[in-house]
């Protein structure tokens, strides 16, 4: 795919940037290559591993080049903005690996992610009020979630960069590895914690994570009801139940 490596896993897809001579940055080709990794894991659920590789480069954010050429009709075609919620509502989850710079539209697409993984020298910015435009792509309502209104005001307004620490303190990241060597496996000893769970519960677990407040907690006990009735809760309590009976 242009921009992408991918690689198919029995349990999940691992997707790589892959436009280093461009330091990763997010173009209408990556942007096309990332929708159609969203129809693959929607028409087959799968975890999705997001990284930049461990080459000290997440991604340096939206092609400059081609964004100074976009006019108002492409900001309400929503190019970015929608692969990244396409991105975000994924049936199964996802993680962000990042080592090394997340800038701009790089950051919002990790944001994009359920989870975030980094190196320590991993740096998260969005300097879009300094090119004169404005953090279009999810920054500006997926970051106030991630770490709170004010603190999310503060680096939209200013642009200041947050490093590893600064990330994993405020909420921005689960999880800062030492170096580049420990961060996807890292990623994967997460996705493969998920993975001992019951897909079906994972999934109905993000959905509801995900939904709004209004949709509680009908959409809880819906979806409780359906995995009452799902043949793999009945097996995985009788194995717990089994293995704590008395020999």
């Amino acid at each position: 795919m242009s921009g992408l490596r991918v690689e198919e896993l029995p349990d999940r897809v691992v997707v790589t940037l892959d436009r280093p001579e461009k330091r990763n940055a997010i173009d209408a080709d990556l942007i096309g290559a990332l929708h159609d990794v969203c129809a693959a894991l929607e028409a087959r659920p799968r975890l999705l591993l997001l990284t930049g590789g461990t080459d000290g480069l997440f991604a340096g954010g939206a092609d400059i080049g081609q964004l100074r050429e976009r006019g108002r009709l492409d900001a309400l075609a929503a190019i970015n903005s929608a692969a990244f919620a396409r991105l975000r509502a994924l049936p199964m989850p996802s993680v962000a690996a990042v080592d090394g710079p997340a800038l701009g539209g790089g950051a919002e697409l990790a944001y994009a992610c359920d989870l975030r993984v980094c190196t320590a020298r991993a740096v998260f910015g969005q300097p879009e009020v300094r090119l004169g435009i404005l953090a279009g792509a999810g920054a500006t309502h997926r970051l106030p979630a991630l770490v709170g209104e004010g603190r999310a005001k503060e680096l939209l307004f200013t642009g200041r960069r947050v490093d590893a620490d600064e990330a994993l303190r405020i909420g921005l990241v689960n999880r800062v590895v030492a170096g580049p060597a420990e961060l996807l496996p890292t990623a994967h000893g997460l996705l493969d914690e998920m993975a001992k769970g019951s897909a079906l519960a994972l999934r109905l677990t993000k959905l509801a994570v995900d939904a709004p407040p209004a949709a509680h907690p009908q959409l809880d006990l819906v979806s409780q009801a359906v995995l009452f009735e799902d043949e793999e809760k009945h097996r995985r309590m009788t194995d717990f139940l089994e293995r704590r009976r008395p020999r």
